[in-house]
């Protein structure tokens, strides 16, 4: 990556965060911690990685993404928005009545979404079916990136996709794990230990590497490592902080879905201005 993408992805993210933060504030509420926490790596995605058309959105040559933890919607419509979707003024509407911008990702509702989630666990199993879809239409040029939660993981469907992908060696569809190390009910160890993500991924037959999710460069560095990956399928496991890249929302015992009461308003004000002398900087 040269100095100059590694600068413009940065002043991606920080945009991002910053158009998270506005909707959460505008909304009094959301899923501050996973949605934050992904941001680096869907910074990465639609600011390099990502085949993709904002005027058709349902272009037959583009990659696919599905945001399997789906309570991230804001982190993929901030982006969808910034890429030129749709109008920007939109994202203040998430989960107004009539909206196009809701807080789980839907597809009959805002372009650029390729699928519709709500209950977690599934999207994998569609990711799958995606990808096994192209390899068999001979379009190998094409990507399905899967990004999946870590708590999300405690659903067996999950597991029963990794085998499929890892069976007919479906390398066009990259698995990303954000593991933030926390869910709704507490910490991933406590409710449900998961163990070693990348030891579970290798025995189920995946190419499998860990990485800074909070680093740009790294996230971008293991995609193009992946997409090397021949006759296996892959993951990469992004070690990341839930609330990440705003203090206060890192440190919150209970990050997964605050209300922003007036404190938490002051918090995103602040946070704002720090990460708009990211975007506005050389």
């Amino acid at each position: 990556m040269t100095n100059t993408e590694q600068k413009a992805l940065k002043k991606f993210s920080a945009q991002l965060r910053i158009d998270q933060l506005e909707m959460f504030k505008q909304r009094g509420m959301g899923h501050i911690g996973g949605c934050l926490s992904v941001t680096e790596l869907i910074s990465v995605l639609y600011g390099k990685q990502m085949k993709f058309d904002p005027k058709n959105p349902s272009w037959e040559g583009r990659d696919y993404l599905v945001m399997s933890k789906a309570h991230a919607a804001p982190t993929v419509c901030a982006a969808l928005a910034e890429k030129g979707f749709f109008d920007k003024k939109l994202l203040l509407t998430m989960d107004d009545i009539g909206t196009h911008i809701p807080s789980h990702v839907d597809r009959l509702l805002t372009p650029g979404v390729d699928m519709t989630g709500g209950s977690l666990g599934q999207g994998c199993s569609v990711a799958a079916g995606i990808a096994f879809g192209l390899r068999h239409m001979g379009r190998d040029d094409q990507y399905v990136y899967v990004c999946i939660g870590d708590g999300e993981l405690n659903e067996g469907q999950n597991w029963e996709a990794f085998q499929f992908l890892a069976h007919y060696k479906l390398n066009n569809c990259i698995v990303f794990i954000d593991n933030n190390k926390r869910q709704h009910d507490g910490y991933c160890t406590e409710v449900l230990n998961p163990f070693s993500y990348e030891d579970k991924m290798r025995a189920f037959g995946f190419w499998t590497i860990t990485v800074d999710g909070g680093d740009e460069e790294a996230i971008d560095d293991a995609i193009n490592l992946a997409k090397k990956v021949k006759d296996q399928a892959v993951c990469i496991v992004l070690d990341t902080i839930k609330g990440q890249g705003v203090k206060y929302y890192e440190d919150m015992p209970d990050n997964h879905a605050p209300k922003v009461f007036e404190e938490g308003k002051a918090v995103i004000d602040a946070a704002i201005a720090e990460l708009k002398k990211i975007t506005e900087g050389e």
